[in-house]
Parts: structure tokens; C-alpha cells; sequence
């Protein structure tokens, strides 16, 4: 729950701007290029701390890369909230981004590496849940605070001091990765102290799979792109690419544009933007409970049938021009619920799973930046595409992309739940 915290805090970076940036653009009277800059700044951040992300938690610990991200959310929220010019706000919102960024990888590691294998999908889960409940509690405290004037958009930014300083404390009580102190630090003893309160039953059995998987990876070589490890680098890389071509992030960033351009008015919109939030996070939830039950290629087989028909009938309305009622709001709503239930709750959890004990950590900044480039390409093309082309041929290609995710998840994908990391290893690796 402590590590997921980030996740928390994450979501809330994100999505938070969303409320405060026309206050913002007039404030500091912002050219569009500028305003762009304002809202993009801290995507460019998150890139930044994904690609470095695995340095730390490698060098320095997973629980210290931890205290690292928790202070970059504090400055950053009250550095934003009391910024006097535009360049220091910048600045604020950048060290923001690379806290979500640095957290996107070590939180999803930290937590698969001290979980037991039939539970790990929950909780690596618990990271994405939490991902979502910080949108929807970001898009509800900017409803809230922004009755308050002028400077109402301080408040929004400034909010986020008050978790990230209970973060910052709490990481104080956890342990630090057994397998980390193991493979990096070749502290048997504190490791085996802290499996014993993870997993009391098999405690020694574990240890001893974590330090034969060690002489393991010794042996062979630790570069990730090692011929060894392809299958699990081509997996990443994928799943982490066809979750943003599904158009998710267009949608979360642009929701209120898009219903307007369906027909409907600001004030709909907003309220709309509210569901999706709701919806996001019920499916997510639903994904999480069911993850290590029906297993990872299950959920992602079910969602992308479902991402499939929803953003068909999106591009369908767009196309025949029957804008009116609320067709489209329903068919984005479909479109969420499916992705939470699927793509949402698998990714962090796949990625952090399929990668050698050796190179986790390259591993996961190799999934997560992947997800973040494409997150920052596809927000930044989105209005333009959505203009040019229109909406029609815009979610069609999302469609299209989908039927591709289906192929690969049918044909490629394995099924990991249940099994250890080492056993998943074993599956995984070239020896």
C-alpha cells in the first residue's frame, strides 16, 4: 500500500494540470507554443525519469530511489503552487515529471519483488489502481477548489504537498528488495530476515531460487539486449506500444474536446470527463480482483475484443455524422471499462514479471519509457489528427491498432500468473 502510494501521487501529477491550465495560459498571458510547453513539460519529465529510472534503483536501493521520487513530488507541488515566474514554474513542473517518471519504474519492481507469486497480480495491481484513483481524485478536488477566484489553480497544484509528505514518511517503515540486497549488495542475512515476514512458509526456498538464479545470470552476461533476453525485451516493447496506440491517452488527455467535438456542450463535457474517471477506476478495480485468478492473457484477450468493437462504433458515428443523444459518450465509456479491465491493470504487472532477476530494473525503464514516448508522441499529434483527418478515420486507426494487439496477444504472448519470478525466468530466458 506504501509503494502503491507513488502510483497515487502519479496519477494525480498527471492529470491535475488538466484543471488549472487555462488559468494558467492567462496568467502568465502564454503564446499557444508556450502553453503547449506548460502542459507537455512534465510528459517530457516523466520520459527523462523513466529512461534513468532503473540506474538508481540498482545503485542506490529500491527504497531509496523511493525517498528520492516522494521529495520530487513534495518540491514539486509547492514549487508549482508558489512559483512567482514562468521559467521557475517549469522548472517545478519538470522535477514533478521525473518523480512519475523514476516511480513508474521502481514502485511496479519494488512490489513484484517482494510478493508472493499467487498474489503478485494484485498487488503490482494495487500500483495501476492507485494510478487511476489519483486522476479521479485530482479531477474532483479541481472541481472543488476551482469555486474559490483567481488564484484558485495554486491550490490545485499546491494539494498534492499534503500526500506527498505522508509518502515521504511512510517509505521510512518499509524494508528495503530482498532480491535486491541479494543480487547487488550479496546480503544474505538481512534478505532472508525480510523473506521470512513476505513469505514464512517458504522462505529458504526462496532465497535459495533468488541466489541460483544469481550465479545464473553471473554467468551469462547482464546487458539487456543480450540475444538471452530478446523474447521478454520484444514482449515490452510491444505491450507497453499497443497500449498507447489504443488512443488511450488521447482520450484521457482530451476528453472534453472530443465530446465537444460529438456535439456536446462544456458543461456536458466536463461531467462526461467525470464518468470516465468513475468508470476507469470501477473496471481497474474489477481487472485487479480477477488478475491472478483468470490470468494476464486472459483479461488482455477479453479487452482487446471489446477496445476493438468500442472504438469501431466510435469512428462509426463520427463517420455517418448521427452525432446527436449521447452515442459517443457511451461508446468512450465501453471503450474505458474495457481497457482498465484489460490493458490497464496488466501492463505494469507483465512488464515487472517477464525480465530476469539481473535485469528487472533495465527491463522495466524499457517498457516504461517505451509507454511514455509513445504517451507524449500520441498527446502531442492527437488535436492535430483529430482536425485534419477527423474523428472517423482518427479512431479507426486506434481500431485497427487493436486488431494487431489481438493477433499478438493470441499468438505470442505467454501466461505468467501463479509462478515465481525465477520460474518465469526459466521460461523466458535464451540459455
Amino acid at each position: 500500500m506504501v509503494v502503491a502510494l507513488g502510483g497515487f501521487l502519479f496519477g494525480f501529477d498527471t492529470a491535475v494540470i488538466s484543471g488549472a491550465e487555462k488559468s494558467i495560459q492567462q496568467f502568465w498571458h502564454l503564446s499557444v507554443m508556450e502553453h503547449g510547453l506548460t502542459i507537455s513539460i512534465a510528459l517530457i519529465g516523466t520520459v527523462i525519469g523513466s529512461l534513468f529510472g532503473a540506474r538508481p534503483s540498482d545503485i542506490f536501493g529500491r527504497k531509496n530511489t523511493l525517498y528520492f521520487v516522494a521529495a520530487a513530488y513534495l518540491l514539486s507541488s509547492i514549487g508549482t503552487a508558489l512559483a512567482d515566474n514562468w521559467y521557475l514554474f517549469l522548472v517545478f513542473r519538470l522535477l514533478g515529471g521525473l518523480g512519475v517518471g523514476i516511480s513508474s519504474v521502481t514502485a511496479p519492481i519494488y512490489i513484484s519483488e517482494v510478493s508472493p507469486a499467487d498474489r503478485r497480480g494484485r498487488l503490482v495491481g494495487l500500483f495501476q489502481f492507485n494510478v487511476v484513483l489519483g486522476i479521479l481524485i485530482s479531477y474532483l478536488s479541481n472541481y472543488l477548489i476551482s469555486q474559490g477566484g483567481e488564484a484558485s489553480w495554486r491550490w490545485m497544484l499546491g494539494v498534492q504537498a499534503f500526500p506527498s509528505a505522508l509518502f515521504l514518511v511512510l517509505i521510512y517503515f518499509i524494508p528495503e528488495s530482498p532480491r535486491w540486497l541479494i543480487l547487488k549488495k550479496g546480503e544474505t542475512g538481512r534478505a532472508l530476515e525480510i523473506l521470512r515476514v513476505i513469505n514464512p512458509l517458504n522462505c529458504e526456498q526462496e532465497l535459495a531460487a533468488i541466489k541460483n538464479s544469481s550465479l545464473h545470470e553471473t554467468a551469462s552476461s547482464s546487458s539487456l539486449f543480450s540475444g538471452q533476453y530478446k523474447t521478454p525485451v520484444i514482449l515490452a516493447v510491444l505491450f507497453a506500444f499497443f497500449n498507447q496506440v489504443s488512443g488511450i491517452n488521447a482520450i484521457i488527455y482530451y476528453a472534453p474536446r472530443i465530446f465537444e467535438m460529438a456535439g456536446l456542450g462544456a458543461h456536458s463535457s466536463l461531467l462526461s470527463t467525470v464518468g470516465i474517471g468513475l468508470i476507469n477506476f470501477i473496471f481497474t478495480l474489477l481487472g485487479i480482483n480477477i488478475i491472478d485468478k483468470v490470468g494476464r492473457r486472459t483479461l488482455m484477450l477479453v479487452g482487446s475484443f471489446g477496445l476493438i468493437a468500442s472504438l469501431f462504433m466510435v469512428a462509426f458515428t463520427f463517420y455517418s455524422g448521427h452525432m446527436s443523444g449521447f452515442a459517443i459518450p457511451i461508446y468512450m465509456m465501453m471503450f474505458i471499462a474495457f481497457f482498465a479491465f484489460s490493458q490497464g491493470a496488466v501492463i505494469w504487472v507483465f512488464i515487472s514479471e517477464i525480465f530476469p532477476n539481473q535485469v528487472r530494473a533495465k527491463g522495466q525503464t524499457l517498457g516504461s519509457s517505451t509507454h511514455w514516448v509513445m504517451a507524449a508522441i500520441i498527446a502531442f499529434c492527437f488535436p492535430y489528427l483529430a482536425e485534419s483527418l477527423g474523428g472517423a478515420v482518427t479512431f479507426s486507426f486506434f481500431g485497427v491498432m487493436m486488431v494487431c494487439q489481438l493477433i499478438f496477444v493470441w499468438r505470442f504472448m505467454p501466461e505468467t500468473k501463479g509462478r515465481s519470478l525465477e520460474q518465469i525466468e526459466t521460461n523466458m530466458v535464451m540459455h
